[in-house]
């Protein structure tokens, strides 16, 4: 009897740490293969047959589709630099250069993966509508109030998210270091 009690709870026990663990894997957003650059973390397989089955798990999950290797690669900014987490209460700069690609897109998102809602409705910036330096760096303010230049309002939220999609762009599979290029620096300023 101690044996069938103590195999059951053994079985309890392992299912609860199993699903556990891949529960927290799921909704941390924790998949294998990652490609950090700065504050900046992307999953280059996740868009090809290479996928892990974690990363295919949250894809299935939030609904987003990957983009293709051959097309370019996304980049998520949860935390700046410093590793201060993003409050939408807060003023971050988000500033530099990007690495080489044809097109760009800059994107604020919720924690849900939904633009965040703003009186302007400007939920991104895309490298064609940037407002750049003679240099061709860039400064973009992302705040709950107005800026001058590239100002991204977050609305005040709680927390928030940086989507950088880089499309034709060398960085992918093939390049698994912090040499594929720079990204830009993201650094809190302020906080109201």
């Amino acid at each position: 009897m101690r044996l069938f009690f103590g195999s059951c709870f053994t079985l309890v026990l392992a299912a609860v740490v199993g699903l556990g663990a891949t529960w927290l894997t799921l909704t941390r957003g924790v998949a294998f293969g990652a490609l950090n650059l700065g504050a900046w973390t992307a999953w280059p397989k996740s868009g090809s047959v290479d996928i892990d089955p974690y990363a295919r798990a949250i894809i299935s999950r939030t609904g987003q589709l990957p983009i293709g290797t051959g097309d370019g690669i996304a980049f998520y900014a949860r935390r700046d630099d410093a590793g201060n987490a993003f409050d939408g209460r807060c003023t971050f700069v988000v500033s530099g250069s990007t690495p080489a690609a044809r097109y760009w897109t800059l994107t604020l998102y919720d924690t849900e993966g939904r633009p965040v809602a703003n009186t302007i409705e400007r939920h991104g910036f895309t490298s064609a509508e940037i407002v750049r330096e003679t240099d061709g760096r860039f400064t973009i303010s992302v705040a709950p109030r107005a800026r001058p230049g590239n100002w991204l309002p977050t609305g005040g939220i709680e927390q928030f998210v940086l989507v950088w999609r880089l499309y034709d762009t060398p960085i992918g599979v093939a390049t698994r270091t912090a040499k594929a290029g720079p990204m830009p620096a993201v650094a809190r300023k302020d906080c109201s």
